[in-house]
Order: structure tokens, then C-alpha cells, then sequence
């Protein structure tokens, strides 16, 4: 890799660092090339991604944005795992090392908030935040559901009670 390549990997990763809500510091302890695409699949799903870079490269990166904090956790064979929703990158990491030996958790930062790998456990336990939404919209909507229902209910019995009648005469 000459110094031009080198340089715009540096700029696409400082763009990149600067975009997002989290990023998740791993280790890789020999994953193999189908296991390392699989957990970027998964990244991708989530709305994360997952990247190997060089250390050296990834410190340069780091400079200028709010995660300068996690490059004293760039040593050995690490990958950065990042997303724009804080939960989603975590949430996957986790899940992927559960299953997979090979892939430990280091930790890594949201924003300028250094997190150690059972921060970054916590993290993932959280819901993320399209679920938050979810819960939030039906917060809201329940109220108006019920007004709905208690408004209905007089009429409904009244037809109830005119169907009846109805019922007998027609008897």
C-alpha cells in the first residue's frame, strides 16, 4: 500500500468515525474468512459495519474525532465495529462473540464515553432505538384507543338494545 492509498484510508475512516453514534472495539483470535464475512452480514443487517484496518492507520483516523480515547485499544489484530443507532453495533458484536471464541470484546466508545467490554455489554442489552420508538408511538396511541373504545361503548349497547327489541317484535 503506497502513501496515497494509505492516505485515503485514513480520510474514508475519519469520515466515517465522524458519522457515527458508536464504535466497538474487537479482537480477533483467527476468525476465518467466512466467519469474519458472516458478522459483516450481520453488521449490515443491523445498519453497522465492520472494519479491519491497521492500527496505525486507524490512530491516525481516530485524531480529530470524539473517539481519539479508544486508540490505547488498537494493539494486536482488532477491528472496529460502528453504527449510527449507539445499540446496534454492540448489540451484534455480542451477539457474534457469544457464539464465536474468536471474537472477543476489547471495548470501545460512544461518542467521547470510553466504554470497557462490559460497558459495552450493557450497551448492547439496551433496546435499540427503533424499538424506543415502537414503545414510545404506543404509549401515544393507547390513550387515544381507549377514548375511542369508552366513546363507542354507549352506542354499541344502545344498538344492542334497539337489535333486541327488533328481535322480540319481529317474534
Amino acid at each position: 500500500m503506497d502513501r496515497n492509498q494509505k492516505a485515503e484510508v485514513v480520510s474514508a475512516l475519519n469520515a466515517h468515525l465522524a458519522e457515527v453514534g458508536v464504535v466497538v472495539v474487537t479482537r480477533n483470535l483467527g476468525l476465518t474468512v467466512a466467519q469474519s464475512t458472516q458478522l459483516r452480514q450481520k453488521m449490515r443487517e443491523a445498519g453497522g459495519t465492520y472494519k479491519v484496518t491497521k492500527n496505525r492507520l486507524a490512530k491516525i483516523a481516530l485524531e480529530g474525532t470524539d473517539y481519539t480515547g479508544i486508540s490505547d485499544l488498537l494493539t494486536g489484530p482488532v477491528g472496529l465495529a460502528s453504527s449510527a443507532d449507539p445499540v446496534a453495533a454492540a448489540k451484534v458484536a455480542v451477539e457474534f462473540a457469544k457464539t464465536n471464541d474468536k471474537l472477543e470484546i476489547v471495548g470501545g466508545a460512544m461518542g467521547e464515553v470510553l466504554l470497557n467490554a462490559e460497558g459495552v455489554k450493557a450497551l448492547a442489552s439496551m433496546p435499540s432505538l427503533d424499538e424506543l420508538r415502537a414503545k414510545i408511538v404506543g404509549l401515544l396511541v393507547a390513550p387515544a384507543t381507549k377514548l375511542a373504545t369508552v366513546t363507542q361503548a354507549p352506542a354499541a349497547q344502545l344498538a344492542r338494545v334497539f337489535n333486541a327489541y327488533a328481535e322480540k317484535n319481529a317474534a
